[in-house]
């Protein structure tokens, strides 16, 4: 079984130097988000799943679009670790520098998130339990020594479409690495970046290792954003 993971294309963070909690794409997300589908289309995929954030929704469109009879289902699970609603039209320059100011926090901190927002304890659970169920709904379960088993019949590629964040938890998970509060930095990706893991064959039952991390050969070098 091989799990894609594709991080959402360039979102509009900032609209006329206000912060916007939940963008769309930009016009570089846009081009980047068909030049993924351009190359995940020529593959076949069982299912895809969708983060239920706009930039996800929207990178994922365009591949969509391309595979009409492809099953795929939205997930709020798989939606990026929750920042304040209260931020939505604040200046961007406020926002900032609350998150340059975060990155000096000690490590107990982190692990709260950002006042009004999410706590990565909760994101951290939220992702994982509902990877959990899904895996588990396809037969696919981990043991108390993080092995897994992966029946004949389960998915023999299974797409999500996703953040660096939730991609980055579910890496962490699948790979049976203890959980930091700062996935996403030990997990650095690109946007409309690919990334696959392959169930193999171990012990009698299954692991998931990483065949590749980041891939953005589908764009060109001045596409590429992080």
């Amino acid at each position: 079984m091989e799990l894609l993971l594709l991080r959402h294309a360039q979102p509009e963070w900032t609209r006329a130097r206000e912060a916007q909690v939940d963008p769309g794409l930009t016009e570089l997300g846009r081009q980047q988000a068909e030049l993924a589908a351009d190359r995940l289309a020529g593959i076949h995929l069982d299912e895809v799943l969708v983060s239920t954030a706009t930039r996800a929704r929207q990178t994922a469109a365009p591949l969509l679009d391309r595979l009409p009879d492809v099953p795929r289902v939205s997930r709020s699970w798989l939606h990026e670790i929750r920042q304040p609603e209260a931020w939505q039209g604040t200046p961007s320059e406020e926002v900032e520098k609350v998150f340059r100011e975060a990155r000096s926090r000690p490590r107990d901190a982190w692990w709260e998130g950002i006042d009004g927002g999410e706590t990565f304890r909760d994101f951290h659970a939220r992702v994982t339990d509902g990877l959990t169920l899904e895996l588990a709904q396809r037969g696919i379960e981990r043991d108390h020594d993080k092995l897994w088993s992966v029946p004949a019949d389960a998915p023999k590629r299974l797409l999500m479409v996703a953040h660096a964040g939730t991609n980055s938890v579910v890496l962490g998970h699948l790979l049976g690495l203890e959980p930091e509060p700062w996935e996403w930095e030990r997990f650095a990706s690109n946007h409309a970046s690919v990334t696959v893991l392959r169930s193999t064959p171990i012990a009698g039952q299954w692991i998931f290792s990483l065949q590749s991390f980041s891939d953005v050969e589908h764009l060109r070098p001045n596409r590429v954003t992080a």
